[in-house]
């Protein structure tokens, strides 16, 4: 039997699923686990099961020696996992692609709506005990109907997001690194433009693209002044895509109207002066917080790390 170390708390039944058939020690703690206790847990293992909370880089590689076969990360994303490094070890990395698509659309809507409708800034009034009064004028928002949503990174969850978006009446622009497929394309009724194309006409901006050295600070002080006043910014990808310190300034001056953010630059921590503002929806990283689909991602990393320790191709590589 091999030995698969599990470094957080993940859905019972992917762990029933490992131990058929191999030994498996699982964090159980309700903290990440701490560096130090990683290290010396993943020593002499076969398999690493890895929540995106972990870094796995080549430290922790050497530390779980060369007889390490698989690194199967529980996340679509994969910037916590040094890759190059797996790669030169003979090390299999693999994620959960597909499995979140719908949930994280899900959020992302949910930002929409609740950034443009104002909704947590009327559920903070009424928590807080303060007097209201309806108004014809009272926290007034915008309307999706006949908006554009601009679309930055068009793989499956941001076609899922757009899908959900032509259902509000809105229509669809993207930027991604190359054309969809056309019959999906015809079906949102949506064109491929340039990244400036799409801020300067976007009434929304949603961040869907994968985080790396060319995606880092995508959306800083320029591409927001490029924005109109009146656009938000939607970000469910992840949090280094935006640089913070811009996003709160331009939020704070009224250069765009508000922003939704279910991700973060320095996650958990979240930049003070977007905690200051009321025109932003902040949340704690709830893309695929349902017990469905976090579910399903387990599930998925065990049959990832199941396949390579029988010898066989995972059903989601990433190297």
């Amino acid at each position: 039997m091999s030995r698969v170390v599990v470094t957080g708390r993940v859905p019972e039944a992917a762990l029933e699923k490992l131990r058929t058939e191999h030994e498996v020690e699982a964090w159980a703690g309700p903290e990440s686990i701490g560096r130090e206790e990683l290290l010396r847990r993943v020593a002499g293992a076969d398999a690493v099961v890895s929540l995106l909370t972990e870094r796995i880089d080549a430290e922790l590689l050497d530390a779980a020696g060369p007889q390490l076969k698989v690194v199967a990360n529980v996340a679509v994303g994969y910037d916590n996992i040094d890759v190059p490094a797996c790669t030169e070890r003979g090390i299999v990395a693999t994620n959960t692609p597909g499995v979140l698509t719908e949930a994280t659309a899900d959020i992302a809507l949910g930002l929409i709506l609740s950034a443009t409708r104002r909704l947590g800034e009327g559920e903070r009034l009424i928590r807080s005990g303060q007097p209201w009064k309806w108004g014809m004028f009272f926290l007034l928002g915008s309307s999706l109907q006949g908006k554009t949503l601009g679309i930055v990174g068009m793989g499956g969850i941001g076609q899922a997001t757009a899908r959900r978006a032509k259902a509000f009446g809105m229509e669809i622009v993207y930027q991604s690194r190359s054309e969809i497929d056309l019959a999906i394309a015809a079906e949102l009724g949506t064109r491929r433009v340039e990244l400036e194309e799409l801020l300067a006409i976007s009434d929304i901006v949603s961040l869907h693209c994968p985080y790396g050295p060319a995606t880092h600070h995508l959306i800083g002080a320029e591409q927001l002044s490029a924005m109109k006043h009146s656009a938000y910014l939607i970000n469910t990808a992840r949090g280094p895509i935006i640089d913070e310190t811009a996003l709160a300034s331009a939020l704070r001056e009224g250069q765009i109207a508000g922003a939704g953010l279910d991700v973060f630059e320095n996650e958990p921590n979240v930049h003070p002066g977007l905690l200051e503002l009321e025109n932003v929806v902040l949340v704690p990283h709830l893309g695929s917080a349902t017990v469905e689909t976090r579910t399903a991602m387990a599930l998925l990393a065990a049959d990832n790390t199941l396949a390579v320790l029988s010898d066989e191709r995972p059903p989601a590589p990433i190297n």
